[in-house]
């Protein structure tokens, strides 16, 4: 990127919750603070997946989307709880209200974290460090709850600058910084960037932005497709994407793709399982139902697939997404053949989160003072 005097620039802020859950329940319950609490599924029966997990749970190796009877295994001491997901939204509502005071231009990602657009900031600070600062005061003073921040110029980069402090965080990435930051990043740590794909530039030698940064556009789009101009641009600091509010959600969907290919019925229905178990997750996040559940299957030959089945009224239970799953894939006879990859998706939503707004060009605008 280079240094311009004259450029103009966003002033992006990504407010990232801690363990938003685990934090919601250890502070509406004392009996959980200081313990390692995971939040999900339960692990007795044929065991559940973790939504989040405290940080005392995380020391352990804990994480989100994780089966809950792993984690059992990791911590024997760890407290499972089932999620509340109205208490959750609620209290993003109340955070939804401390962004609101200071920009309109907010676009929430899940109930924990959302973009800000402060570029020109409804109480005139002028500083989006300043701002960030505020708002997470103003969380933990009114909610008891922390958040991490990250300021930058653009949202890719913001996100990424959220992550760094944890918990309770606040970093910034100027614009004369950006490249030499991103050249040091690891692969691993490009927002975006899955554990196949990661492995994937590992094994091409590609083990850091300074790395990727050596590929033309072209190489980069051979190997990696449509992401690969992404790469291309990101490593060089270049997102040119607005935060849109209000975005219509049209979908909802997961999909792993498996460190190596799955040859069984059951390993099939149990990365399914997993699989479902994200997606009911985010459908209860926006208290959505969907009407039409789409299973999509790629094949180890990269040969791709999609079945679906549409019902007279939304679903958003586990129990029919897996089932309906399930039989979608025992339709396409899985018996014998190799898969890299499955995911769900449902779509055809009885309700729409919210409408989309009026968008009007914007340019970049000045960013300085941070």
């Amino acid at each position: 990127m280079e240094k311009n005097a004259d450029q103009n620039y966003r002033k992006i802020i990504h407010i990232d919750m801690d363990a938003f859950y685990a934090s919601v329940e250890q502070r509406d319950n004392p009996e959980y603070r200081g313990k390692p609490l995971v939040v999900g599924g339960l692990p007795e029966g044929r065991g559940g997946v973790v939504a989040t997990a405290s940080y005392e749970a995380r020391k352990f190796g804990i994480r989100s989307a994780m089966p809950s009877k792993k984690a059992l295994q990791l911590c024997p001491a760890a407290l499972f709880v089932r999620p509340r997901f109205a208490a959750y939204k609620e209290v993003s509502q109340k955070i939804r209200e401390i962004f609101s005071r200071y920009t309109d231009l907010i676009e929430p990602l899940s109930l924990d974290e959302a973009y800000l657009d402060v570029t020109n900031d409804k109480l005139n600070i002028g500083s989006a460090i300043e701002i960030a600062q505020q708002i997470k005061q103003a969380i933990k003073d009114e909610l008891q709850l922390t958040a991490s921040a990250g300021v930058s110029i653009n949202k890719f980069v913001a996100k990424i600058a959220s992550d760094i402090n944890k918990p309770d965080g606040l970093k910034f990435i100027g614009p004369s910084t950006i490249e030499a930051f991103m050249e040091k990043l690891p692969v691993e740590k490009f927002f975006g960037v899955g554990k196949v794909t990661a492995q994937k530039m590992k094994n091409m030698g590609l083990h850091t932005g300074e790395d990727l940064k050596k590929l033309s556009e072209d190489d980069l789009s051979k190997h990696f497709g449509k992401a690969g101009r992404f790469y291309y641009l990101i490593v060089r600091g270049i997102d040119n994407r607005e935060v849109q509010p209000h975005r219509e959600t049209k979908s909802l969907a997961a999909e792993d793709t498996f460190a190596y290919d799955l040859t069984t019925i059951e390993e099939m229905e149990a990365e399914l399982d997993k699989i479902a178990a994200t997606v009911c997750n985010r459908l209860q996040n926006y208290q959505l139902k969907g009407r039409t559940i789409t299973l999509k299957i790629k094949y180890s030959d990269f040969k791709q697939i999609t079945r679906n089945q549409s019902y007279p009224v939304g679903v958003n239970d586990l129990e029919t997404v897996c089932v309906t799953a399930k039989k979608l894939l025992a339709a396409t006879q899985p018996e014998d053949k190799k898969i890299r990859l499955l995911g769900i998706s449902l779509s055809n939503f009885g309700e729409i989160v919210a409408k989309q707004r009026e968008e009007k060009p914007t340019d970049q605008l000045k960013l300085f003072p941070f």
